[in-house]
């Protein structure tokens, strides 16, 4: 019997098809808009899953799997990410240069969100910075095996569940500096080898039209659960532990909403040190909000702090002219989350909602006022930064 049959391809659509009764977990799923949107996450469900499906142990590459368009489970618009999938018991080689972000880590997963992986935990982390790095930030690592005899690089052993490298290096000022430049290679194994066997493809197509269901259930349960759980207008703290997020980071996390005529003051004091801090904004089908052509996210570096060392941020529908606008993008619902990464401790930030017509009583006296053209300005180069620099 052939390997590739009409009845097989039917199965495959009719599975990815069958993804739409997530959609019952909308917060309104008799929406038009929130429907429409929702169908669109679907079909990015299968580009995003399609970047890694076909990922390569024996040839491994650091391929995008979120990115500025693929923006889905609140991608962080100040990180470059990329996947590499690994053999735990191979030896590879990482080689470039480091560049000029505030860090490049690299999580060790026995398991991820990829269509070819199940969730499993971080079983070890590199930090570039914690590596032999040459006067120009280059790098040359060596993961498993033994350590060879007059290898003048690193070396860290790989831990046998490993099966996917996870990629993150972030950038503050967008577009300026150096990027990272990074190889992997496998090196116990020569390279070369013929096509994808008929069944591995099948295999993988099969894994592929079952992930639509399972990361859009995995997506729109993340506000469906903080709905359920009160955190409206409210915060939680998490570290997401095994779940995707950075050992030793802070997370606080909850659902916006806003009744028209409202606005929302995000009030924090910042640790002292912080390796790096951002805080954003997504929809409620958890995609970050364009970050390039809205100021829908905010770092140490974007935001201004006030006198007295705060960081205050306004979420509202209009420009309030405060220089750390959120801007939910025409949304008055949808969720935020703060990061605290590398700090001395996780400070908790409080939310407010306020009349958006008395913001400024409610805010520092010498707040500046920002003008549209001033904002208009400030978006450009947004929009210039985000695309001089690397996206994936």
């Amino acid at each position: 019997m052939p390997i590739f049959e009409p009845s097989q391809w039917r199965a495959w659509l009719e599975r990815i098809a069958g993804a739409e009764g997530v959609l019952d977990r909308l917060a309104d799923p008799g929406d038009p808009q929130a429907r429409a949107e929702a169908h669109r996450l679907l079909f990015a469900i299968l580009a995003t899953g399609y970047q890694t499906a076909f990922s390569d142990p024996d040839h491994p590459d650091f391929a995008p799997s979120v990115s500025s368009i693929l923006n889905t489970v609140g991608v962080n618009p100040d990180f470059i990410y990329g996947a590499a999938r690994i053999d735990g018991g191979g030896v590879y080689r990482l080689s470039g240069t480091r560049g000029d972000g505030v860090f490049v880590f690299l999580d060790l997963v026995a398991g991820g969100l990829g269509p070819m992986e199940d969730l499993g935990p971080s079983v070890g982390m590199i930090d570039l910075d914690a590596c032999t790095l040459g006067p120009d930030g280059s790098f040359d690592i060596l993961l498993g095996g033994e350590r060879p005899e007059g290898h003048a690089g690193d070396w860290f052993p790989l831990d046998p569940r490993v099966v996917t490298i996870g990629l993150r290096h972030a950038y503050y000022d967008w577009g300026a500096g150096r990027d990272l430049r990074i190889a992997i290679e496998r090196v116990d194994r020569r390279v070369g080898g013929g096509p994808v066997p008929a069944a591995e493809i099948t295999h993988r197509l099969d894994r592929l039209s079952a992930f639509v269901e399972r990361y859009a259930t995995f997506a729109l349960g993340y506000g469906q659960r903080q709905r359920a759980q009160g955190f409206v207008n409210r915060l939680e703290y998490d570290d997401w532990a095994g779940r995707g997020g950075v050992a030793g980071q802070h997370y606080y996390q909850g659902i916006f909403r806003l009744e028209p005529g409202e606005a929302m003051i995000i009030d924090t004091a910042v640790p002292d040190p912080v390796r790096y801090w951002n805080v954003q904004l997504n929809d409620p089908l958890w995609n970050t909000i364009d970050w390039i052509n809205h100021q829908s996210s905010l770092n140490a570096v974007q935001a201004r702090l006030d006198s007295d060392g705060r960081f205050r941020a306004v979420i509202a529908l209009d420009d309030p002219g405060v220089p750390n606008w959120l801007d939910p993008a025409g949304r008055r619902e949808g969720s935020l989350m703060l990061r605290w990464t590398g700090a001395s401790s996780g400070p908790e930030p409080t939310l407010r909602i306020v009349p958006a017509s008395e913001l400024r009583s409610h805010l520092p006296d010498d707040t500046p006022l920002v003008t549209p053209d001033e904002r208009d300005e400030v978006i450009r180069h947004r929009r210039r930064g985000a695309q001089w620099r690397r996206r994936w």
